[in-house]
């Protein structure tokens, strides 16, 4: 179950930065998004529920009244550029 958690705490991040919602966004958008973008369905409502707790809870995440985003900083880190190796010289 803690493999399966971690997948979806990705996908729940992939779609709060991809739904852009200011005031953040409802649970039935969240699995809505991930239903249609990534081609799979979440096996029980309560892996939601859970992931979205667990993001709360470690400060990625922040609950706004029935709805959620992304922390300022998560937001930061996922939108990030990566950064490129130095050339070897």
């Amino acid at each position: 179950v803690a493999i399966l958690m971690v997948g979806v705490c990705v996908l729940v991040k992939d779609a709060l930065l991809a739904l852009k919602d200011r005031t953040g966004s409802s649970l039935p958008a969240i699995k809505k998004w991930i239903e249609a973008n990534n081609k799979k369905t979440i096996p029980a409502p309560h892996v939601l529920r859970a992931a979205l707790k667990k993001g709360v809870e470690s400060g990625e995440l922040v609950k706004v009244k029935a709805s959620y985003k992304l922390s300022p900083e998560a937001k930061k880190k996922l939108t990030a550029p990566p950064k490129k190796k130095a050339a070897p010289k």
